[in-house]
């Protein structure tokens, strides 16, 4: 405080306060390369600097230099090496660490394949409220993949991660009510979470809200809005939704057809507005 904000003239102090040996200052130096920020950006000089701190046992640094090797950006891809980082600084509880190498367990990705090793990890960082890892534990209840299937605690994971906006977990929970899978089915939950995820972006859940609108389950049947979803579910490249819009499309009026149109255009040109 007290001083306006310059990124470059942090930089020379965090190099100063780096080079003396500070852990803190070297993962600070070494985020600054990484996004080039008050630097020019420079991978290979954000993976030294993290490493300098990694090696003295900064979590954040070592999470971030498992990163860098999972990614390939200043060093050589190396996933073992990522999982080797990544797990210093999960057993130092950093969540996004053991989602990380939690995420590695489940693909086999420089560790041997392990769907429990996977859910524990997961786990863990599930517990801290990481949105992804809730998702993904969710995911392996209902394949009992390392855990027994129980799609109650796959519709509990699913719903905190939901309750974070994770769009994947909002139609994955849409699909257990639709089904009564763990929960009660409920078709109005449903299209509440199918909106949420199609809202943005999800193309499975535009199609499914879709489905829900031409069928009259969870909200008023109306064939114009179901139009409007295909359409928009169609245009992202979901499979069945041109066939199912141009179902719909035989019980509209042309007037109604364009107006779905018209709708499924300005969803198109709003959602890309956000992205921007």
């Amino acid at each position: 405080t007290g001083v306006p904000r310059d990124e470059a003239i942090a930089a020379g102090w965090y190099r100063k306060a780096a080079q003396q040996g500070l852990a803190g200052a070297q993962s600070n130096l070494g985020l600054l390369y990484a996004t080039g920020r008050g630097v020019r950006q420079d991978y290979a000089e954000a993976a030294e600097w993290y490493r300098k701190a990694a090696e003295q046992g900064l979590a954040s640094a070592q999470f971030n230099l498992g990163l860098l090797h999972a990614e390939g950006r200043g060093v050589t891809q190396d996933y073992a090496a990522a999982a080797t980082w990544f797990r210093k600084a999960a057993d130092q509880g950093i969540a996004r660490a053991q989602y990380s190498l939690g995420f590695q367990y489940a693909s086999g990705l420089g560790v041997g394949q392990d769907a429990a090793a996977a859910a524990g990890w997961y786990r863990k960082a599930a517990e801290q409220g990481d949105a992804e890892a809730q998702s993904r534990l969710g995911f392996l209840y209902v394949k009992g993949l390392g855990v027994r299937p129980d799609f109650a605690e796959a519709a509990r994971w699913y719903g905190k991660a939901a309750d974070q906006g994770d769009a994947g977990a909002q139609f994955n929970l849409g699909l257990l009510l639709a089904a009564g899978r763990g929960v009660q089915r409920d078709y109005v939950a449903a299209a509440h979470w199918f909106r949420k995820s199609a809202e943005q972006g999800f193309t499975q859940a535009q199609h499914n809200l879709g489905v829900l609108y031409a069928n009259g389950r969870g909200v008023l049947r109306d064939d114009v809005e179901a139009y409007r979803w295909f359409s928009i579910a169609a245009a992202a490249g979901h499979p069945k939704a041109a066939g199912n819009r141009d179902l719909v499309a035989r019980r509209l009026t042309p007037a109604q057809r364009a107006d779905g149109d018209r709708l499924a255009r300005e969803w198109g040109e709003k959602f890309k507005a956000r992205k921007r």
